[in-house]
């Protein structure tokens, strides 16, 4: 329709063509907005490299003392067996360095926007509160999926490249192949990705209180160091399977024959809860927030 006919059009006319012009837009293009600025800040690579630098560290410190039965779990394995170095990356960067990349992530999506001034532009048409909260909450996500695999792929690499690379022996005792131990060692990264899904979860909420991203980030980051301090302590034995960090760590029934999945569905519904319930509370504070920035 031409700006002549559009003008000429009736008033109902005008407000359909209206409509259709100011008619949300899909979520995808959204999301894939979201992503494409993450991952063009200098921020996240940095975040992202530091990650990769925990394997490689691991993998030279191994090479250059010839390893140790002390340490991490996986770590006396790596001289005999690069793939061991991704194992033990992982295991390392599960109760901190993750969860710090994590909380930087998620505590800026909303705090983030609001302390740049960009908060009032992006919850009006064709956003909105609600699918703007979705696209961050998946931001994150994607987010995470990206640090699990890093860890995991630079610690195969440098593994590879500074250790003999073979059939791997699991925590039950039976030898597997090169492939499946590299298609465990992707079930490992998926396992993690959905153990963080619950702190997205409480980042994100977080960040709705505030506009001050630093403050929801430092927030998000403690509240993971606390619940693995109390997931520690024998008095709170009964509070334990609550905690959103109890089952971090149980990746390892995937280097066992068969896989025993109990623990990933436990984990996956303890997660699912934490993403409930603190969803929950992110969107009941957004679309009541008043957004001044």
């Amino acid at each position: 329709m031409s700006s002549s006919e559009l003008t000429e059009a009736p008033p109902t006319a005008q407000a359909a063509v209206t409509a259709r012009r100011e008619r949300p837009s899909g979520g995808w293009a959204l999301l894939g907005s979201e992503i494409s600025v993450m991952f063009r800040r200098w921020r996240t690579w940095a975040m992202l490299a530091a990650l990769a630098a925990v394997p490689i560290l691991i993998a030279v410190a191994v090479r250059i003392t010839g390893g140790s039965s002390r340490g991490p779990a996986f770590l006396s394995e790596i001289s005999s067996n690069g793939l061991f170095v991704a194992f033990t990356a992982l295991v390392v960067c599960v109760p901190l360095f993750l969860p710090l990349t994590i909380g930087v992530v998620a505590g800026d999506t909303i705090a983030g926007e609001a302390s740049h001034g960009t908060l009032r532009y992006l919850v009006i048409a064709p956003a909105g509160r609600f699918r703007l909260l979705a696209v961050k909450y998946a931001g994150c996500a994607v987010f995470c999926v990206a640090a699990a695999l890093v860890v995991g792929l630079a610690g195969a690499l440098i593994g590879m490249l500074l250790f003999p690379i073979g059939p791997v022996t699991l925590l039950s005792g039976i030898q597997v192949s090169l492939g499946d131990a590299y298609l465990r060692l992707l079930l490992i990264a998926l396992y993690i990705v959905v153990s963080l899904l619950g702190l997205c979860a409480i980042g994100l909420f977080l960040s709705t209180l505030t506009d001050v991203p630093v403050g929801a980030m430092a927030a998000t980051a403690v509240l993971a160091v606390f619940s693995q301090v109390l997931d520690q302590l024998p008095q709170l034995e009964g509070l334990h399977p609550w905690l959103f960090s109890h089952y971090w760590l149980g990746f390892g029934d995937f280097l066992r024959d068969p896989i025993s999945w109990d623990s990933f569905g436990d984990n996956a519904l303890l997660q699912l809860g934490y993403v409930a319930v603190f969803g929950a509370l992110a969107i009941g504070r957004f679309t009541t927030k008043d957004i001044l920035s």
